[in-house]
């Protein structure tokens, strides 16, 4: 298991104006897109409810409720019985992982793993070299 050390971050440096400027347009293209969808949503919802219901009106009171009550429950049952088939899943390969038997995708998650602890570790030893320079370079001055 790796040894976790608390480490001190070093100061973020401003990022470059073009940086921003990227990050900005690309915020307002997400953000306006999701507005888009969300205007034709309401939109659709609104035609939708417009259409549905005359046939809402002439159907008994008593149906209609009944039915989405039954749709209500139908999907909720699926979705929680979905859940548990993947929760019971995820269980069984951590137990197969934690128990050594190699469980699909282990290799993937131990080379992943290593790959942030070898990241980790030169982010560290280039801290220190930083830090050293400068201390170095405040000694000389």
């Amino acid at each position: 298991m790796a040894d976790v050390h608390p480490q001190r971050r070093p100061q973020q440096r401003p990022q470059p104006a073009s940086h921003q400027v990227v990050k900005a347009a690309t915020a307002v293209t997400a953000g306006g897109s999701l507005m888009v969808l969300s205007g034709l949503t309401l939109a659709g919802t609104v035609v939708l409810l417009t259409i549905a219901t005359p046939a809402m009106v002439i159907c008994s009171p008593v149906l209609v409720p009944a039915l989405i009550t039954m749709f209500l429950l139908i999907t909720g049952f699926l979705t929680s019985g979905g859940l548990g088939v993947a929760a019971v899943a995820v269980f069984s390969w951590v137990y197969k992982y934690v128990t050594g038997k190699h469980p699909p995708g282990a290799d993937q998650l131990d080379q992943a793993r290593m790959k942030l602890a070898s990241k980790a570790r030169d982010m560290k030893e280039q801290f220190a070299q930083q830090q050293q320079q400068q201390q170095t370079g405040a000694r000389a001055s």
